[in-house]
């Protein structure tokens, strides 16, 4: 028989020094001092230990992983993200790995903090940390932002031209007084929509009341569906899809009519949107695209396959889907 390679182990001990640090010498020896690189070298040579391919990575800089990090995997308005960028990062080769921060701003500081070391870059899907330190994070690690700009570049969705379609709709079917339920206060694009629809009621003539914050979740329609018929509007457009299936549900629990009583508009298109009952009319977001743009952009960065391709920005656009949860204003 013949004898087993060497391992890592073997060359640690032949040095004196850790595992760990036997493994820096030889993927970032630049990590510790250079007297113990050459000693473990040294003993690595002498025993033959070859350095296999993850190591090869190390010692490129390069892990292989890039990360995904959104702020609620449950959220299917993230599942078109996902697929978007693994199928980007499969084919090149890259290793995805996803995170969930729970909507938490210091959950999502944490996952960076992580990752600064054990991937080559991330994603940042709706990002709910504040601008000065996503711009910080981002010189500390290759990040894409997406629907979240950091100095101007990333990814970004136009829900609020999608908003604005949806509140043309409501006007045309006669609604005048029509509710924006919002999403969570750190969301740089529920702020992007509020004061595009404040633009469009003005053009329009037409009356919005803005109500919430709301969680981004379908357990929150209830308190979004009485609020948006205790200010007297007719219809209410809702943050996202999953807010207003809750609200469809909290308005069938009261009798409350939709549409003949309350149209009813989401957003995102997710799963589901046109299974429930009735059908949502909804706003249409490329989300797959948006996915594999983010993930290309981040490939670029890392690679530096063109210069300063991090300063890029690219907005897709959006489009109104109409089923059955809008129709013609009824007086209330």
């Amino acid at each position: 028989m013949t004898d087993k390679p060497p391992t890592l182990r073997d060359v640690a001990a032949a040095s004196g020094v850790a595992i760990s640090t036997a493994s820096r010498a030889l993927s970032r020896p630049g990590r510790i001092n250079e007297e113990t690189a050459v000693r473990v070298r040294e003993a690595a040579a002498a025993l033959g230990y070859t350095v296999g391919a993850s190591g090869r990575a190390l010692s490129s800089g390069k892990t292989g992983t890039v990360a995904l990090v959104v702020p609620d995997v449950s959220n299917p308005f993230f599942f078109g993200i996902v697929r978007g960028t693994q199928a980007a990062l499969r084919a090149a080769g890259y290793t995805h790995v996803l995170v969930d921060t729970e909507e938490s701003v210091q959950a999502e500081e944490r996952a960076l903090r992580m990752l600064r070391t054990s991937a080559d870059g991330a994603v940042l899907a709706a990002p709910r940390l504040g601008d000065e330190w996503l711009v910080a994070w981002s010189s500390a690690l290759p990040l894409v932002t997406l629907n979240r700009p950091v100095n101007g570049a990333g990814v970004v969705i136009d829900t609020p031209g999608g908003a604005v379609q949806a509140l043309e709709h409501l006007a045309s079917l006669g609604h005048e007084r029509i509710a924006y339920a919002g999403g969570p206060r750190t969301s740089w694009s529920d702020g992007r929509r509020r004061n595009a629809l404040r633009a469009a009621a003005r053009r329009l003539r037409v009356e919005v009341v803005v109500l919430g914050p709301y969680a981004p979740q379908r357990e929150a329609g209830a308190a979004a569906a009485d609020a948006a018929w205790q200010s007297g509007a007719t219809g209410v457009l809702a943050f996202n899809d999953l807010l207003a299936f809750g609200m469809l549900e909290r308005f069938g629990a009261r009798g409350v009519d939709v549409p003949g009583q309350m149209s009813v508009v989401g957003c995102d298109d997710v799963f589901g949107a046109d299974l429930v009952r009735p059908a949502l009319t909804t706003v249409s977001a490329p989300l797959e695209r948006a996915g594999h743009r983010a993930a290309d952009l981040l490939l670029a960065t890392i690679d530096r396959r063109s210069p300063g391709p991090a300063g890029a920005y690219d907005e897709l656009p959006t489009h109104l889907v109409v089923r059955d949860s809008t129709g013609p204003a009824t007086p209330r």
